[in-house]
């Protein structure tokens, strides 16, 4: 059965964030925050993975925030309002487990992972605790939903790294001050992986500041997202092998090797560009700016 799109705006001023509403009745019923879904837009696409934002039950509607990085983000960014996505499974993953912390809880979304940020703040703010929102990015062309996240949040931090919005600097440095200032409970870091990496090396109890516990968000190479197929597998740093999709996407981040998942990141690097440059021609010819 084909998703149809059912909205589509662009996020921020970079060009390269979307947010797309598709009518997925079955998938909104069951979504909670720290779900994901796979995709693939049509017969000839791949399947990747895409973290739940939002959901609405009554509507029928998941949401869903791309971020142009490759082939299949550029070709479902050329989707409009009306048009209908082949496949979309889910809701995959784990929920995350809401309860109420004796203590704050800071939340931390740098880039496109603010977007998952969202709910599991919405949740958590429903069942009482007092959240901490720091939002990253490296312009502020890059931000978005603040306001949906200062709705969810008693405090929220704005960082970026040249300064246009905000702190200047990493969402670490605030996070090292609120760890200095008062007791925190949990720490959720949803990003780039060298983000979330700093983040669990700050909680994990260096230069004399607490160590707290930390849950991290694993958006791994996927592909059919119930552990058969072993692509989301990770290594933890007691040479354990664990899957992000079905004990993830949010894990402990102190026990992940972050070091080997980022070589790990590089692998398809040098493939990916090359699909991404071939279908960038494509779009091009096709619409007569380039002729063979």
């Amino acid at each position: 059965m084909p998703y149809k799109i059912l909205k589509k705006k662009q996020l921020g001023k970079s060009g390269t964030l979307f947010e797309i509403d598709i009518h997925a009745p079955l998938i909104a019923k069951k979504a909670n925050a720290g779900n994901f879904i796979l995709i693939r837009i049509n017969e000839k696409g791949e399947r990747f993975p895409l973290t739940i934002a939002n959901y609405n039950r009554q509507k029928g509607t998941i949401t869903l925030v791309v971020q142009i990085v490759g082939k299949s983000t550029l070709l479902l960014s050329h989707q409009e309002k009306g048009d209908e996505i082949l496949d979309v499974v889910g809701p995959l993953g784990n929920k995350i487990h809401i309860k109420k912390y004796e203590n704050p809880i800071v939340i931390i979304g740098g880039g496109v992972g603010i977007a998952p940020c969202y709910p599991q703040a919405k949740e958590l703010k429903e069942a009482g605790n007092t959240i901490i929102s720091i939002l990253g990015a490296r312009t502020k062309d890059l931000l978005f939903w603040q306001d949906k996240m200062m709705a969810v949040s008693d405090k929220l931090i704005i960082t970026t790294n040249d300064g246009s919005e905000g702190m200047k600097g990493f969402v670490t440095e605030p996070l090292k001050k609120l760890l200095s200032e008062e007791k925190i409970s949990l720490v959720i870091a949803i990003g780039p992986m060298i983000m979330m990496k700093n983040v669990a090396l700050m909680t994990s109890g260096v230069e004399g500041l607490p160590r707290v516990k930390t849950l991290v968000s694993l958006n791994t190479i996927m592909v059919d997202g119930t552990g058969m197929c072993g692509g989301c597998r990770f290594p933890s740093k007691d040479g354990e092998i664990h899957f992000a999709c079905v004990e993830g996407p949010d894990v402990d981040g102190h026990m992940v090797d972050f070091d080997i998942l980022l070589n790990r990141e590089k692998r398809f690097t040098e493939f990916e560009k090359k699909s991404f440059d071939l279908y960038k021609h494509e779009c091009r010819v096709l619409k007569g700016i380039e002729k063979n």
